[in-house]
């Protein structure tokens, strides 16, 4: 997939935008030591917005590989770019398992010095016997992957090296998670579909820090919002912020709107798919792009681009996006000023990450240091507007 295939905006005209609206990530990138000699393998999402970070790590002299945690996310043209400045890559938009796998492993065999991730595959396929034994330190930044890494670690399968938390940095989890990937979420949905949110009862599944920030933006956009979690802490807290709380099973009925932020595998299955009403739509905002059970929909057929209709049964759906995080396929995720400070923080968390504290480190996961981000902070609450 390239980006600006439907407006018509050239990556370079686009790029050249996204560093004018990200002065917080130039001012890291300016502040940060040479590089040279650290071998940084990424698996994230290989877009517009993060290209401008990872082109920022090679101008600091950083040797980069690229694959990606998502292939529904990938732009092609950006991969392509990448790879024109010297970047090593392996992805490209739609690309299958077995691809991914391989991907994982010429990573690995790349001999990297440190990992950057966005859900901890490169980490699971260390554990699985694939190498990475010249790495120093790595850093995880989604709530999915630092999820993963907690189980292996009880499993007492940690990678041998540390790992830094970077999604639990309050101004990452707390910004990002919370606030900007429920509007971003809301805002794919009505450009794709062309419907607002009033008069639509909508069904958030799962009430973490990105699910809380779905259902407050649907309840502020017109939406009739209910929310499925198991969890009966998040339940209660649900129910102390005004939302209808239960499981799954029992409000599937009454969705108009179902929507997925838990990055958990099948959490919407065929049984739920079921009890869903004729003409509901199915929306993932989760990491993970299986969340739902989109092979229970059987056939499908495309009806305007990102949207396609299923029949289970007699009753017609509507999946989003493939069932593939829906606010960075079908939309272009963050907004760029917002997207600024959790790219800021990210880059702080890999200049850290390669510096001699990370080395003194025992293999686990450790959170991300407040030095290690404060001054983002610092810059973003005191700026007013992008450099010119």
């Amino acid at each position: 997939m390239d980006d600006g295939r439907a407006d018509g905006v050239g990556l370079d005209a686009r790029l050249e935008w996204i560093a004018r609206h990200m002065p917080l990530t130039a001012e890291v990138v300016r502040g940060m030591p040479s590089l040279a000699g650290v071998r940084l393998a990424c698996s994230v999402h290989i877009e517009p917005k993060m290209a401008h970070g990872l082109e920022g790590l090679m101008e600091r002299g950083a040797a980069l590989f690229l694959t990606t945690c998502n292939p529904a996310t990938v732009r092609d043209d950006v991969v392509r770019r990448l790879q024109s400045r010297g970047a090593a890559a392996h992805a490209w938009n739609g690309m299958g398992a077995s691809d991914t796998a391989e991907a994982e492993h010429r990573a690995l065999e790349w001999n990297p010095t440190h990992v950057w991730e966005t859900g901890a595959n490169l980490a699971r396929a260390v554990v699985a016997g694939g190498g990475g034994a010249g790495i120093a330190a790595g850093m995880e930044t989604t709530g999915s992957g630092v999820s993963r890494l907690r189980s292996l670690a009880a499993e007492g399968r940690f990678p041998p090296f540390p790992i830094y938390d970077c999604d639990e940095v309050p101004i990452k989890e707390g910004l990002h998670n919370r606030y900007l990937v429920g509007q971003t979420a809301w805002h794919t949905f009505t450009e794709r579909t062309r419907l607002s949110l009033q008069r639509m009862r909508i069904l958030v599944v799962g009430y973490g820090p990105v699910g809380q920030g779905v259902a407050q933006t649907a309840r502020a956009l017109g939406g009739t919002v209910s929310v499925a979690e198991r969890d009966p802490a998040r339940v209660l807290e649900a129910r102390y912020d005004g939302f209808p709380s239960g499981t799954l099973e029992e409000l599937a009925a009454d969705a108009d709107v179902l929507v997925t932020a838990t990055g958990a595998h099948h959490v919407v299955t065929s049984a739920h798919l079921q009890r869903l009403p004729d003409g509901c739509f199915l929306m993932n905002v989760g990491h993970t792009d299986d969340e739902i059970e989109v092979a229970a929909l059987g056939a499908r057929r495309e009806m305007i681009p990102f949207v396609e209709e299923a029949r289970v049964g007699a009753k017609r759906l509507y999946l989003i996006a493939r069932g593939s995080m829906a606010n960075l396929v079908a939309g272009q995720g963050d907004t760029l000023n917002s997207f600024d400070i959790t790219m800021a923080v990210m880059l702080s968390g890999i200049r850290h990450a390669v510096s001699a504290e990370a080395r003194s480190l025992p293999p686990g996961l450790h959170p991300l240091p407040r030095s290690a981000w404060e001054a983002v902070a610092r810059s973003a609450a005191g700026s007013r507007k992008p450099a010119s």
